[in-house]
C-alpha cells in the first residue's frame, strides 16, 4: 500500500479525542489510493473541522448554505503528484455515525475513503456512477475491517 504523503490539519480539537484516529484515516486515504493505483509521490490533505468550516466552505464553492460531512477539492493540476484536499465537518460526521449506529471512526474512515475517490474523479451524482463508487467504498472499506456502511438492514 502507498499513502504518498497524507498531510492532516486538525483544526477542530474534538477530532484528537478518539485515540488513534488520525493514523487510522491515514491508513483509509492510502488504502483507498492503493485501491486506483497511485503510486510514488501522491499526496492529498485532510483538513478536519468543524460544521462551521464545512458550511461556509459548502456554501462558498457549491452555493449550499448548510454544513456537510465532507467535501473533496481535487487540484487543477495534478503537480507533482497532489490530489488535491478533503475537509470533514466533526459535528455532521458525529451526529450521521449516532444516528446510524455506526462507530464514528468506522464512519470518520468512510468519509475518508469517499473524499479520496471523489479526488480520483469519481462521484455519484448518476445512479450508476454511485453503484460504482460505493462498490469500490465497499471494498476498501472491507480491508479495513469496517462493515458496508450502505447495507440495508430489511
Amino acid at each position: 500500500m502507498s499513502g504518498g504523503d497524507v498531510i492532516f490539519l486538525v483544526e477542530d480539537a474534538r477530532w484528537k479525542k478518539p485515540r488513534g484516529l488520525t493514523a487510522r484515516l491515514k491508513r483509509a486515504a492510502g488504502e483507498a489510493l492503493a485501491q486506483e493505483g497511485f503510486k510514488g509521490q501522491t499526496g492529498l490533505t485532510v483538513l478536519l473541522s468543524n460544521d462551521a468550516r464545512l458550511r461556509a466552505l459548502n456554501r462558498n464553492f457549491r452555493a449550499k448554505d448548510k454544513p456537510t460531512n465532507v467535501l473533496s477539492f481535487p487540484a487543477a493540476e495534478n503537480k507533482d503528484g497532489y490530489l488535491g484536499d478533503i475537509a470533514i465537518a466533526y459535528g455532521v460526521t458525529a451526529r450521521e455515525a449516532k444516528a446510524a449506529g455506526k462507530r464514528f471512526g468506522d464512519h470518520a474512515a468512510h468519509l475518508v475513503v469517499h473524499g479520496v475517490l471523489h479526488l480520483a474523479g469519481y462521484d455519484h451524482e448518476l445512479s450508476r456512477d454511485a453503484k460504482k463508487m460505493e462498490s469500490l467504498e465497499v471494498k476498501i472499506l472491507a480491508r479495513l475491517g469496517i462493515a458496508d456502511p450502505y447495507e440495508r438492514n430489511a
